[in-house]
């Protein structure tokens, strides 16, 4: 066997303190995003799943809404918000903005007294009692089958 020829000591040196520049030099972003491998959608299918995440329920059917059914009354809230609204549009002519006037409400709403809205209490619990009148009254349309021959049609032969 010939044996190679040893490197001299200055060979050696400079050979190596090549390779520590180039351990040290940081790639260039490019140079990085040329490195990195792209992944293909046969590698992602062959990846286990992760067995933490829930699985996709079924999405729930919604029900049709009745139009005969009656609708809940606004709260106090809202009955104060429709008469605050006039005023303070007057009041401030130049805001247009719902988002002000909705702010502006609440913060008023939150500092009135008990004794200040409880005429919105009362207009609020008059249209409860109504629609809670009406509801009965739908429920028995709904139970008796009246609602149901409006709904059915006229050529069911």
């Amino acid at each position: 066997m010939a044996k190679k020829p040893a490197k001299s000591k200055k060979s050696l040196s400079a050979s190596s303190s090549a390779d520590k520049e180039k351990a040290l030099k940081l790639k260039s972003p490019e140079k990085m995003k040329k490195t990195v491998k792209p992944i293909r959608v046969s590698e992602i299918e062959k990846r286990p799943k992760n067995p933490k995440k829930p699985k996709a329920k079924p999405k729930k059917k919604t029900k049709k809404e009745d139009a005969n059914k009656p609708k809940k009354p606004p709260t106090a809230f809202f009955f104060f918000l429709e008469d605050f609204r006039k005023e303070y549009q007057e009041q401030n002519p130049d805001v247009k903005s719902m988002r002000d006037i909705g702010k502006a409400c609440g913060e008023k709403w939150k500092t009135m007294t008990y004794e200040e809205k409880v005429q919105y209490y009362d207009i609020a619990t008059e249209k409860r009692a109504e629609f809670e009148e009406a509801m009965a009254e739908y429920i028995k349309r709904k139970e008796s089958g009246e609602d149901q021959e409006s709904e059915d049609s006229e050529y069911d032969e």
